[in-house]
């Protein structure tokens, strides 16, 4: 039996461009400069205010980025439906989870830096919330890389982190496999390049969603 646990952002959806609106729009509702998507991209995996920190050059989540952690969520939903982004699923990720949850000796869950609400709010969007049985997101966890997420669904599930293998584009995602004691898959069409997703310790790092499926085989 293995537990395969997804990153949601940038590995099984596209969601940069709705990210970085919304962060858009925050940073000037506070005053500063607009980011860059590049600097957008860097971030997307960490809790939000955490992430609006580090955006912001600072080191840690200080009471402005909690401020602007709140504004973000409160104004995702109206710029989600008038900006036209969405979170487009990746292609060749839905066949890989078909063929996924086809076998009776894997579980899946997903491990994200979105909320809760945002977590479900894609995956029913896409029909994939009855594929995903363990999840942990931002609002019960710390941020990635501490382990958490990876050693609560392993904990729920019963299974050993040694029989976990966690899915992600971040080099966050890697770093987080590998302190829980996990297996670390970077994907190269998320939004660190491969190199980073080595460096991090990833145990491979694959080009094609249907490349999953070996290595989790």
């Amino acid at each position: 039996m293995k537990l395969v646990l997804f990153d949601c952002d940038g590995t099984l959806v596209d969601s940069a461009g709705l990210i970085h609106e919304v962060m858009r729009h925050t940073f000037i509702a506070f005053g500063k400069p607009e980011p860059a998507l590049e600097t957008t991209k860097s971030i997307i995996g960490l809790t939000l205010d955490i992430a609006i920190a580090r955006m912001d050059g600072k080191p840690h989540a200080d009471d402005e980025a909690v401020a602007m952690a709140a504004h973000y969520k409160k104004i995702f939903a109206d710029v989600r439906r008038d900006s036209g982004f969405g979170e487009t699923m990746f292609d060749g990720i839905r066949e890989v989870l078909d063929a996924l949850i086809a076998r009776d000796d894997i579980w899946l869950g997903a491990v994200t830096g979105k909320s809760r609400r945002g977590l479900e709010l894609i995956l029913e969007g896409h029909g994939l919330k009855p594929h995903f049985l363990f999840c942990r997101t931002a609002d019960e966890c710390p941020s990635k890389p501490h382990p958490a997420m990876v050693t609560e669904c392993c904990d729920e599930a019963g299974m050993a982190p040694r029989e976990t293998i966690v899915i992600g584009d971040a080099i966050y995602d890697m770093q987080m496999a590998k302190a829980a004691g996990a297996t670390a898959i970077g994907v190269a069409w998320g939004y660190a390049n491969p190199d980073e997703l080595w460096k991090a310790g990833a145990d491979a790092v694959v080009e094609r969603p249907a490349d999953l499926l070996a290595y989790i085989h």
